[in-house]
C-alpha cells in the first residue's frame, strides 16, 4: 500500500477516529477512568471493556458469524491509537483482542472459534499468553514446558514466567514440546488453549518496582486439558507464535505507551512557558512518533492485505520501545517537574509511572537483541 493511499484511506478512517475521541473525551470528563501511561499493560479495568465492547470497538476483524464487526486491521488500529493516546485502561481485553482472536480465527477449530471469539467481542473473555519461561530469556525455541499426549486429553508440566494478567485471565495460550527433545529447538512445538482457573494450574504473582501485580509465574503440575485444546496442528506451534508475534510487536502500543506523559508535558509548556531547548526536545519527540506511527500503520496495512510482515513488525518493537524510554528520559531531564506517584499533578504522576516502567519497555515481546537479529536474518545480514 503507497503512502499517497495510506493518507486517503487515513482520511475516509476519520470519522471513526472523532467517535472514539468523542467517547475518550466523556470518560474522561466524567470520571470513567484518569489517564495513565502504560495503561495497556496495568490499566484492568473490565467495566471500561465493556464500555467499549458496547460501541463495538472489540473484536473489530473477526468475522460476524463469531461475534465480531467485521471492519479492517487498519480501522482497529485507529481505535488502539486512540486509546493508547488517551492513557485508556485497556489492559483486561488487549491481549485477546490484539493476538488471540486473530490466532484462533487463523488456527482454532470451529469449536475453539465458537466457544472464545464471540466472548472476546464482547469483552467477556479475557486472554493470557503462556510464552516465556525462567532461564529462558527471550529465547522462545528454549521452550520446557511438555505437554504429553494421552489420546483424549493432554497432560502439561512446566513454568511460564511474566505472563501478564494471568491471574484475571479466562485463558491462556500456552507453548508446550509435544515432540522432539529439548535441543531440538523450533521443532516439536505446539500451541494449546487451557480455560482458567484450573486445579492443576498455579499461578504465582510477581510484584514490580512500583508495587503492581501484573507479572505472573504460571506453573502446571501436570495440569490435565481435553484433546480439544490443541490449538492448530501439532508440532506448528513455533510457526503459529511467529504469526501472532507480528500482531504483538507491531501494534501502536510499541510507541505510544508514554504518549500520554508527552501531551501532559505539552499541555504543561503551553500554560507554564517553554524555552527553545524545549521546544526543540519536543519537536523532535513528536517528529519521531510520527514516523514511528508511519512505520506501524504501514504493518497494519500489510496485514489488510493478508501479507506477514514479520520483519517489519520486529523493526517497530525495537525502535518504538527505544523511543518510548528515551522519550521519558527527555521528559524528565528537561523539565523541573518531581516525579512522584501520589502527586496530584497529572504530569508529575505519570513521570513517575514511566520511569519505573522504562526497564521493562525494551524487554516485553522480545527482547532489542533477538528483534535485531531477525531483522538482520530478514535482510539476509549474515
Amino acid at each position: 500500500m503507497t503512502t499517497e493511499l495510506l493518507d486517503r484511506v487515513e482520511s475516509e478512517l476519520e470519522e471513526l477516529r472523532t467517535e472514539v475521541r468523542t467517547f475518550l473525551s466523556h470518560e474522561i470528563a466524567t470520571g470513567g477512568f484518569t489517564p495513565d501511561t502504560d495503561s495497556w499493560m496495568t490499566g484492568f479495568d473490565s467495566a471500561f471493556s465493556a464500555r467499549v465492547a458496547a460501541h463495538g470497538w472489540l473484536g473489530m476483524t473477526v468475522p460476524t458469524e463469531y461475534g465480531g464487526h467485521g471492519r479492517s486491521p487498519l480501522e482497529r488500529f485507529v481505535v488502539s491509537e486512540e486509546m493508547l493516546a488517551h492513557g485508556a485502561p485497556v489492559a483486561a481485553h488487549w491481549i485477546a483482542d490484539r493476538q488471540m482472536a486473530p490466532s484462533i480465527l487463523a488456527n482454532g477449530s470451529e469449536e475453539q472459534r465458537e466457544r472464545y471469539l464471540p466472548g472476546i467481542a464482547s469483552g467477556r473473555t479475557f486472554f493470557a499468553i503462556g510464552m516465556s519461561e525462567p532461564d529462558a530469556g527471550s529465547d522462545l525455541a528454549a521452550v520446557r514446558t511438555r505437554a504429553v499426549d494421552n489420546g483424549d486429553s493432554w497432560t502439561i508440566s512446566g513454568t511460564k514466567v511474566w505472563t501478564t494478567g494471568a491471574h484475571l485471565a479466562h485463558a491462556m495460550v500456552v507453548l508446550a514440546r509435544t515432540d522432539g527433545q529439548h535441543g531440538d529447538r523450533q521443532n516439536g512445538l505446539s500451541q494449546f488453549v487451557v480455560d482458567l482457573p484450573h486445579p492443576g494450574i498455579e499461578i504465582r504473582p510477581l510484584r514490580s518496582i512500583d508495587g503492581q501485580s501484573h507479572f505472573n509465574e504460571v506453573v502446571f503440575h501436570d495440569a490435565e486439558v481435553p484433546a480439544s485444546a490443541l490449538l492448530g496442528t501439532r508440532g506448528n506451534g513455533w510457526a503459529q507464535v511467529m504469526g501472532e508475534l507480528a500482531f504483538e510487536r507491531s501494534g501502536p502500543e510499541r510507541y505510544l505507551s508514554t504518549m500520554p506523559l508527552l501531551r501532559a508535558w505539552a499541555a504543561h509548556l503551553a500554560e507554564a512557558g517553554a524555552t527553545s531547548e524545549q521546544r526543540q526536545t519536543l519537536g523532535t519527540l513528536t517528529a519521531r512518533a510520527w514516523a514511528l506511527r508511519r512505520m506501524s500503520l504501514r504493518v497494519a496495512a500489510e496485514l489488510t492485505a493478508g501479507r506477514k510482515p514479520d520483519v517489519l513488525a520486529a523493526m517497530v518493537k525495537d525502535l518504538g520501545s527505544t523511543f518510548e524510554g528515551e522519550l521519558v528520559e527527555a521528559v524528565r531531564s528537561s523539565s523541573c517537574v518531581v516525579a512522584r506517584r501520589d502527586a496530584a499533578d497529572p504530569l508529575a504522576r505519570m513521570l513517575a509511572q514511566s520511569v519505573l516502567h522504562t526497564p521493562v519497555f525494551t524487554l516485553r515481546g522480545g527482547t532489542n537483541e533477538i528483534l535485531r537479529g531477525i531483522v538482520a536474518r530478514g535482510l539476509g545480514i549474515r
